[in-house]
């Protein structure tokens, strides 16, 4: 976290904690405030610039990036060799730099692969997590209150604006929400007046934003554990099936044009006594894998004892209804995220 950011937050009551992660005041019990601030340092960031970035990341990441502009962001992943998810992210673009948004955690090791790939390539890769601040609004609040700003905001869901070194983004998902990313000193004045209108809340809120979204997150416990196709990416523009090779591109390939899809990701909720935690099994008694009957991707507490969460899931043992924390745990409730399955499958 950049000292003048971290210098912000803790001269008020926000506690920084061994993660390095601001942690907020509590709402009131029962309190659903309809408009939210988010400081987003659970995020990190990575930069990639050079005259070869393009082509560069154009060979490691699932998403054809020539679908990228300066009001365009994307979702996309980098793979093992058996074509699963080592980490996934939000790509965006500003000029000759790529950023990539992702989690912390994964940081060190994406940071660390990428740069075995370099080779002779005119490329660098930074980690700038701690140069620029990432904050975001959420609610029906969010463009009004960021226009008051004079921030320019994107009417579509993926969609960018840049202005004044601050890149403005709007994000998917049932609940609006807007992010914004810039140096310290212009996101203090924007996160104080913001404080006049929403509500700072903290990580867990948004992990259930991105879980009511069917927005997935590789974590450390989840690396290499997922094809894209699994997760749900290539339901949120995450894949493309026609931008030639990448790093797992045939096994990727393989399992859209060749297999059957036998795993995606549901949202859920369960009632559970412990929170559900990324790498989790589940279990089904009508499961017929050898793999087991799913994993929890992420969780979030509703209220005490219930979590929100999403799954990637058998499809078999998801539609007998039975499927579990645990052989004998608490029975997970599992839907379509909210962007649907196709049809065919």
């Amino acid at each position: 976290m950049h000292p003048v950011w971290r210098d912000h937050l803790t001269a008020t009551s926000v506690r920084i904690d061994e993660d390095g992660i601001p942690r907020f005041p509590e709402p009131a019990p029962g309190a659903a405030p309809d408009c939210r601030l988010f400081d987003l340092s659970h995020l990190g960031l990575l930069a990639v610039r050079g005259e070869d970035a393009f082509g560069f990341l154009q060979g490691q990441l699932s998403n054809d990036l020539r679908e990228l502009s300066e009001s365009h962001v994307q979702w996309s992943s980098h793979c093992s060799q058996k074509g699963r998810m080592l980490a996934n992210f939000l790509v965006i673009r500003i000029g000759d730099t790529f950023y990539l948004q992702l989690p912390a955690e994964r940081v060190p090791d994406l940071l660390k692969r990428l740069r075995m790939f370099v080779l002779r390539s005119r490329v660098t890769i930074d980690d700038v997590s701690d140069d620029l601040v990432r904050i975001a609004i959420a609610g029906d609040c969010a463009a009004a209150a960021l226009s008051a700003l004079g921030l320019p905001v994107p009417e579509l869901e993926n969609g960018l604006a840049f202005v004044d070194e601050i890149l403005v983004v709007r994000l998917p998902g049932p609940t609006p929400r807007i992010e914004i990313i810039g140096p310290p000193e212009p996101l203090r004045a924007h996160w104080d007046t913001l404080q006049t209108q929403a509500v700072p809340v903290n990580t867990d809120a948004w992990t259930l934003l991105d879980i009511r979204a069917g927005i997935p997150s590789v974590y450390n416990d989840t690396a290499d554990t997922f094809v894209p196709q699994m997760a749900n990416m290539q339901l949120i523009d995450g894949v493309s099936f026609h931008k030639g090779c990448y790093t797992g591109q045939e096994v990727v390939a393989r399992m859209q044009y060749l297999g059957k899809l036998k795993r995606r990701m549901y949202v859920g909720e369960v009632e559970s006594e412990t929170p559900p935690r990324p790498g989790a099994p589940l279990f089904s008694p009508d499961s017929t894998s050898q793999q087991g009957s799913g994993t929890v991707v992420a969780a979030s507490p509703l209220d005490t004892g219930r979590y929100a969460l999403l799954a990637v899931v058998e499809i078999k043992a998801a539609e007998s209804g039975e499927v579990r924390l645990s052989e004998d745990g608490p029975l997970l409730r599992l839907e379509a995220p909210p962007y649907g399955f196709p049809v065919e499958e």
